[in-house]
């Protein structure tokens, strides 16, 4: 059959031939993508993160994905440094984690990431002085109460959306990654957001997606500078997942809950520098990829505006 092909092909003027070639290719690397996707989605099998250390640290852990990834590394066996800002919530999370995990050996580091960051950072580096840290979540992050125009974002929230996403980040990493370096194995986990890398744009949510654009570009970079050490570095993009944060309570196949987000974010940990770790997300990612740039931007501005909407009537109603 190939060879009547080549025949064929051999007929044909030089256009047709090229033209041949390239669809050849293109099918060939589509068909290639499809089935690495499968591999990795289904078929790849998750690292044996004890391999990095017996500890991990993670920030944000008392609600959302970060509850989720403390509970998932809690079930493989590691021991946590749970870094937050609310005592009680931090204590009522670590007695849920050792009533299901009772060999596991947790710390609590009280931290207000919008507060006195150097000296939260300094609490972080004293509980984990000494430990065998191999693993670093930093999944501590705010965004917008709803949607809104750059220009009515307040000063406040402007101030706590870098300080929190952006410094806060870079602070405990660079807090943790000594330990990692001097050892020489470790993996830290950024995450990031849909809203900076999936899709083109995230109008009237503008400065929360900036912030996690740098959270892309900081781990990419982190990735190239200590992948020799043995240090993996990985910024996970999530779409929306069940959280208060997106104001979704219910979790549906194209949303998860944060358990079934953070088991599937468990399993790619040490792999790519950047991944969608929930199948259904890089599904939707694919598909926006092949939809202009233009119409998902009208789509995006209307559905946030629609968002806007609901807030500012929402917050009429308190004034009231």
């Amino acid at each position: 059959m190939v060879a009547c092909i080549l025949d064929q092909l051999k007929t044909q003027p030089a256009w047709v031939i090229l033209l041949f070639t390239i669809g050849s290719f293109t099918f060939l690397r589509t068909l290639f993508g499809v089935l690495n996707w499968v591999y990795v989605s289904f078929l790849r099998p998750a690292k044996n993160l004890k391999k990095y250390g017996s500890w991990a640290v993670v920030t944000g852990p008392t609600d959302g994905i970060g509850k989720g990834f403390a509970f998932q590394l809690a079930r493989k066996g590691l021991n946590l440094i749970l870094v937050g800002r609310n005592p009680d919530k931090l204590k009522d999370v670590c007695d849920s984690i050792k009533s299901k995990n009772g060999g596991v050996q947790i710390k609590s580091v009280v931290v207000d990431f919008s507060g006195d960051l150097d000296e939260g950072v300094k609490r972080v580096q004293d509980a984990i002085e000494g430990l065998d840290v191999g693993i670093l979540i930093n999944n501590v992050g705010v965004s917008y109460p709803y949607a809104r125009f750059f220009h009515e974002v307040d000063e406040q929230l402007l101030k706590n959306l870098i300080k929190v996403n952006v410094e806060g980040t870079s602070k405990i990493t660079h807090a943790v990654l000594p330990a990692m370096i001097k050892k020489k194995k470790g993996a830290i986990v950024n995450i990031g957001s849909g809203a900076a890398i999936v899709i083109p744009s995230d109008p009237l949510y503008s400065v929360y997606a900036a912030t996690k654009a740098y959270i892309d570009q900081f781990s990419r970079c982190l990735y190239v500078e200590y992948k020799k050490m043995g240090i993996d570095v990985q910024c996970q993009v999530p779409l929306y997942v069940a959280t208060k944060m997106a104001s979704i309570k219910r979790s549906s196949f194209f949303v998860p809950s944060t358990d079934g987000y953070a088991k599937a974010g468990i399993r790619h940990i040490g792999y790519e520098p950047r991944c969608t770790p929930y199948w259904p997300h890089s599904f939707l990612w694919g598909i926006a990829s092949c939809v202009p740039e233009s119409l998902i931007d009208a789509w995006r501005l209307r559905f946030c505006l629609a968002i806007r909407k609901r807030g500012q009537l929402k917050d009429s109603r308190k004034n009231e």
